[in-house]
């Protein structure tokens, strides 16, 4: 965005708007059981406690079958059946929600389900070539349990064990959970609906505590689980190495009315799957976009039966918009793979030496701090966003701009032309202006050049003077770099959607989006 930053979306809708609520969402992290879950690591193992590579099965099967007898064990300790899942697609979630309506919130085993799953395995190999014996990664099936418990801190969790080595753990977990045990320890008044705030007492103080969760507080609740669920951890006197797989970070905007957030959805919606391009997606995401990049990006438009939802990817990563219950509109971003995103760090190399560099972020548990930085910036570039889609005003401040933009403007004696939205040149200019890289770290008059190749560089220069006499661009003193003012991205968002969303669809005879 410009270095004079527009209004958010819950500034500029003081009156509709009642607060804002960030925090962690879904948390996906994997238990990795060392040295077990790597083949060389397995090899070594076997070799250090005298078993043979041929004989890695006959090995791990006695270990599941403690797996089961643990969860049966655990099952009947809670007076609980295990459930064996037979069907694809059984939402698990559904089921548990019916049994805590009757079982209630307390902390404690809820219910046990068991799944024929894919899971990792390893494959003994001879080499005739090299003479060696080793273990070759594979991959099988074997059965899984879901051990689904509310923690006191966290609430509802799981954690997934397969019974088959290297026994890959996988924990789910929710960060607004979390945020309302916070909030119930300093009495501040709350409603939690499924994963959603939809009124908070203090939005101030919420914020804050979101910002306070510390991987060593989840840490400590997974090697828990993990002692207490799989027996091959206390049984071999091993660890977990615990890394995330998935994290979702949300920002919801709390309405106040239902009616004010769908009179203001529909128009974010229908304008932001027509105007945002790859380029923005990278922005959003803290990436520098370049025609270089391999992976999918790409928008898509979905409507749910809880609403519609707009979705921004690029690779393992996205960004989405979507209204949950009618009064709450959530921006949210996804990462599947933790190292898309960068972080300053120091690395360390080979020879012993080390250095501190923006290199690919750790997957560990305790990158959950700076990914919550890196996940809330792209939820606060995409909220800066949305927030400068507005109707303007119909009355004379608003007509004011109008012919600020479009009318000829003089300064030092020097006419300057206004600009002609529907005209493809300006449209073309705006359009330039309006992308990500150019609206949040600024530009160079040799930067707009490249994008504009076919202008001289006096040409550049006169426009560059012509957008500052409008009041479209501003400059940083002694940097010689551009910024768009809040008018001008006011000016050029709207003017463009306009443009694309009603003049052009009604010329060619069809009804304006």
């Amino acid at each position: 965005m410009s270095t004079e930053q527009a209004p958010l979306l819950h500034e500029k809708y003081a009156t509709q708007v009642e607060g804002i609520v960030s925090c962690y969402d879904r948390l996906i992290v994997i238990g990795s059981i060392q040295p077990l879950c790597y083949s060389k690591g397995m090899g070594c193992f076997l070799s250090m406690n005298g078993v043979r590579i041929f004989d890695y099965a006959t090995w791990a099967l006695p270990w599941r079958e403690r797996i089961r007898e643990n969860a049966e064990a655990v099952a009947a300790a809670n007076q609980l059946k295990i459930e064996f899942i037979q069907r694809k697609n059984y939402r698990k979630e559904e089921r548990i929600a019916s049994l805590l309506k009757a079982r209630g919130e307390q902390p404690g085993l809820v219910h046990i389900f068991s799944a024929m799953e894919r899971c990792d395995t390893y494959e003994p190999w001879h080499d005739k070539v090299s003479g060696k014996t080793y273990l070759k990664y594979g991959e099988a099936k074997c059965l899984h349990y879901y051990f689904y418990f509310i923690d006191a801190q966290w609430g509802l969790c799981y954690l997934r064990v397969p019974t088959w080595c290297p026994f890959r753990l996988q924990f789910y977990c929710n960060g607004h959970a979390w945020l309302a045990h916070q909030l119930q320890q300093r009495g501040i008044a709350y409603t939690l609906r499924d994963n959603a705030f939809v009124h908070v007492a203090d939005y101030t103080v919420t914020e804050e505590l979101a910002n306070q969760l510390k991987a060593e507080l989840l840490h400590a609740v997974l090697d828990q689980a993990a002692q207490q669920y799989c027996p091959v951890l206390p049984g071999l006197g091993l660890s977990c190495t615990w890394s995330i797989l998935q994290a979702e970070y949300a920002t919801d905007g709390v309405f106040k009315s239902p009616a004010d957030l769908h009179a203001l959805y529909p128009l974010l919606v229908e304008t932001l799957i027509h105007t945002v391009k790859p380029e923005d997606i990278a922005t959003f995401l803290g990436r520098k976009w370049t025609g270089l990049y391999q992976g999918e990006v790409g928008s898509t438009w979905k409507t749910r039966w809880l609403g519609t939802r707009i979705k921004h990817t690029m690779g393992p990563a996205s960004i989405k918009m979507y209204d949950k219950f009618g009064q709450v509109l959530r921006i949210e971003t996804i990462i599947n793979d933790v190292s898309f995103f960068q972080q300053y760090r120091a690395v360390h190399h080979h020879d012993g030496t080390s250095d501190t560099r923006w290199t690919k972020m750790k997957k560990t548990l305790y990158s959950l701090a700076p990914l919550q930085e890196v996940m809330a910036a792209a939820n606060r570039r995409y909220l800066g966003l949305i927030s400068a889609l507005e109707r303007p005003d119909i009355d004379m401040v608003g007509t004011k701009r109008l012919n600020q933009l479009t009318q000829t403007q003089t300064d030092a004696q020097h006419c300057y032309k206004g600009f002609n939205p529907l005209a493809d040149e300006d449209s073309t200019l705006f359009r330039i202006l309006l992308r990500g890289e150019l609206a949040i770290s600024g530009f160079t008059s040799r930067a707009l050049h490249a994008l504009l190749p076919d202008k001289t560089t006096g040409q550049i220069s006169r426009l560059l003077k012509r957008l500052r006499v409008h009041g479209l661009l501003k400059k940083v003193g002694h940097r010689y770099k551009y910024y768009l003012t809040e008018f001008g991205l006011r000016a050029l968002s709207m003017t463009l959607k306009l443009r694309e969303l009603a003049v052009i669809p009604y010329l060619a005879g069809q009804p304006a989006l």
